[in-house]
């Protein structure tokens, strides 16, 4: 039985990967309908697109709910603080009464005396 030895393919060296300039001038280049434009695209649009000037109505819209999104976190956290402070005053506030409520039945009923 003779060996038989595997004989390796020898692959040719592999090109130099694109500038950027020949990529963006490829990019420049493709269809609207190219697949790497349309591959992520939803298949059935809701609509005609978009004027410039509803697409800067959405984005005026958007910043705006980011900005009422900021500032009800902020009065949020504020409020929590304000909740915390709150909740301390009335702890104090409770051990405050306990300690009068316990010295005035200390006061009001005369301390018993073992009877014989």
């Amino acid at each position: 039985m003779g060996s038989k030895a595997k004989k390796r393919v020898v692959l040719p060296t592999r090109p130099a990967p694109p500038t950027v300039e020949q990529v963006l001038e490829d990019v420049r280049g493709a269809s609207p309908t190219d697949p790497v434009f349309t591959a992520l695209a939803p298949e059935d649009p809701a609509g005609p697109a978009r004027t410039v000037e509803e697409t800067e109505a959405q984005q005026e819209r958007l910043y705006q709910q980011s900005m009422d999104y900021l500032a009800i976190t902020q009065r949020l956290q504020q409020a929590v603080t304000e909740l915390r402070c709150k909740c301390e005053d009335l702890r104090q506030a409770g051990a405050e009464l306990e300690r009068g409520v316990g010295q005035a039945v200390q006061t009001a009923l005369p301390t018993a005396t073992p009877s014989g």
